[in-house]
């Protein structure tokens, strides 16, 4: 008879009532307890196994079935949880099955196999910085301290996780190695002064040959050489030296600019020596085209009458050189001496003129044109007579 027909005791039949533990018609919340149990029980007949009644062994046995149920629901869900990861843009993941290489997973949302699947995630776009210090021989058997600073990168996530155990010493190792054969292979001077850049390029190339050796996996993105010191106990010698040289590098620049401004001053004035040699040459060969034609044509006229032509070519020689000279001397064929004219002070107005005195500046001079044109004549006049005595 179902609880709520007619007739019957309602508080006998209700589902939710102790058997009568409830008095007249008051009705209340359902109790808890009786429900977890019936919940249970309903959980444990899903699963399999025997429901039972409230208390006894029954009920212990669907609390514990119960609780095996949850927990593998929680385990199933965390697993479920587990099976899906992320993959960041700055990053690549390397998968392992059963510890074996699988596949590098790109960025995104990304499934795994649980409980065989194992992932690593490695930053690939990050610029990581490592630093190497300490002091090294160099070619010529001197102590040098170097600083170095290595900025790199991960290229190839796979061999970064998988080829080297620790790929970030296997890097401060190649790095050691590699300044040290640089420096070992330069001179102390290169090493401190105009050769650090260059020590810098080749420290960098070597080193990327080791990681591509060694499989790390990892790429070079600069390598920096921030200090080259010599041994603190002579630092101030080197300092000196370097001074010095700073010195010499000045020197040189000075004379490289006076020698930029003296240069192209000595060639143009070699090219005006040349230009007016030139001019020199043509004109003095001119010249002598002009006496050959005037010879050619005097000796046409000589030819034809040669005493008169001697005699002319005396004269003019004569003048030319008297018109170029301070001095005359003059025979005369009376007293047996000779005359000695100084035309040069007479030009400057020592002697005194013989005529009438004149007013002004030109008071004292001689007329030397009048005096040479005299002395013209008179050669002439014992020319003439000459000639005509060995007539």
């Amino acid at each position: 008879m179902a609880w709520n027909e007619p007739g019957g005791n309602r508080n006998d039949n209700d589902p939710w009532g102790t058997g009568g533990g409830r008095r007249g018609n008051d009705q209340g919340p359902p109790d808890l307890d009786e429900a977890l149990k019936k919940g249970l029980d309903k959980l444990n007949k899903m699963l399999g196994g025997k429901g039972g009644k409230s208390g006894g062994s029954g009920g212990s046995a669907g609390g514990f079935g119960a609780i095996l149920a949850l927990a593998g629901i929680l385990v199933v869900g965390y697993v479920i949880f587990q099976s899906f990861y992320t993959v960041d843009e700055q990053e690549r993941a390397v998968v392992l099955r059963f510890g074996e290489y699988h596949q590098t997973a790109n960025p995104g949302l990304r499934f795994k196999v649980p409980l065989i699947d194992s992932v690593t995630k490695v930053r690939v776009t990050s610029v990581r910085t490592a630093e190497s210090s300490g002091q090294m021989l160099t070619q010529d058997e001197n102590l040098v301290t170097v600083d170095l600073q290595v900025q790199y990168r991960v290229g190839d996530a796979e061999a970064y996780v998988l080829n080297v155990r620790d790929s970030n010493q296997a890097l401060a190792f190649a790095t050691d190695s590699a300044i040290r054969h640089e420096v070992g292979s330069s001179t102390l001077d290169d090493v401190l002064t105009e050769g650090r850049a260059e020590l810098a390029v080749r420290v960098e190339q070597r080193l990327q040959t080791f990681l591509r050796e060694y499989g790390t996996g990892l790429e070079l993105v600069r390598v920096n050489v921030e200090s080259t010191q010599p041994p603190a106990p002579v630092q101030d010698a080197f300092r000196e030296v370097q001074r010095a040289r700073e010195d010499e590098q000045r020197v040189k620049e000075e004379a490289e600019t006076y020698r930029n401004r003296v240069v192209p001053e000595a060639r143009g004035e070699a090219q005006r020596m040349i230009e007016e040699a030139n001019a020199y040459k043509e004109e003095v060969i001119e010249r002598a085209r002009g006496e050959t034609a005037r010879f050619l044509e005097l000796l046409a006229v000589y030819e034809m009458a040669p005493t008169v032509t001697r005699e002319r070519l005396y004269l003019q020689t004569v003048e030319e050189v008297l018109a170029n000279s301070s001095k005359i001397l003059v025979d005369t064929e009376s007293s047996g001496n000779m005359m000695y004219l100084p035309l040069d002070r007479l030009t400057q107005g020592s002697l005194p003129r013989t005529g009438g005195s004149s007013s002004g500046s030109n008071q004292g001079n001689v007329d030397i044109q009048t005096l040479t044109d005299q002395v013209l004549q008179e050669l002439r006049s014992r020319q003439d007579t000459t000639v005509r005595r060995s007539r």
